[in-house]
């Protein structure tokens, strides 16, 4: 094998100097770029409504006021948000749902966006305690669904012994789905989390988890 060129062996570490540097840098450049564009359009948006109230001497410095502005402007919609909890905050909120929901296909899409966010928000988040594979809708068909009950109510009982209750949602809208009881030993228990099950449905099985799971690491031993 020829000797290559000492030329070329100081352009190729250059190169992998630079791709290294580049790619630690690039969060970084991301999460500024991403700030600075927040601060640009909410700050921007806001600054020319009380600009003008401002002292000449401190118009000099746009970027403070902006960032100012869009530190207001989250404050006010932490404070909405507050105000929400209360019946004012709700009236409105219901009045201006209404409005939205008049709207020919906006209103379609907010309903979906709510009901998923109603369903698989913080206050459900323990709705689904398993991802489980079932042969669903025929024999030789299997689809991922969720464990939602092991409790032996009137209907799981007039089935029979040990019957579960899972939850099949479709895809991508995981909203809609089908309420199953099915015997314990039709039923197959997987690894996989809650979350990961929930992106291999709404990305129609394009996004697949990883397995074996990645063991978790070792505790750090004690010290005394």
């Amino acid at each position: 094998m020829a000797d290559v060129p000492p030329t070329t062996s100081r352009l190729v570490t250059f190169r992998n100097a630079f791709l290294s540097g580049a790619l630690l840098l690039a969060p970084l450049i991301v999460t500024v770029w991403a700030f600075r564009t927040i601060i640009d359009v909410v700050g921007g948006t806001v600054r020319p409504f009380y600009e003008a109230v401002l002292p000449a001497s401190v118009r000099g410095n746009p970027l403070l006021w902006d960032i100012l502005a869009t530190l207001a402007v989250l404050l006010a919609v932490t404070g909405l948000g507050f105000l929400s909890n209360y019946v004012l905050g709700k009236y409105f909120v219901s009045v201006g749902e209404r409005a939205i929901l008049r709207i020919p296909a906006v209103g379609a899409v907010y309903q979906s966006v709510k009901q998923i966010v109603a369903t698989f928000g913080t206050q459900n988040r323990n709705l689904f305690s398993k991802v489980v594979l079932i042969e669903y809708p025929r024999k030789g068909v299997w689809t991922l669904g969720f464990l939602t009950s092991k409790q032996p109510g009137e209907a799981q009982t007039r089935i029979g012994p040990e019957t579960w209750t899972v939850f099949v949602p479709t895809t991508p809208n995981p909203t809609s789905g089908f309420l199953l009881m099915l015997p314990r030993s039709e039923v197959t228990e997987l690894e996989m989390s809650v979350g990961d099950g929930m992106k291999m449905i709404i990305s129609g099985g394009a996004v697949v988890p990883p397995w074996p799971a990645a063991p978790a690491p070792a505790a750090p031993p004690a010290r005394f």
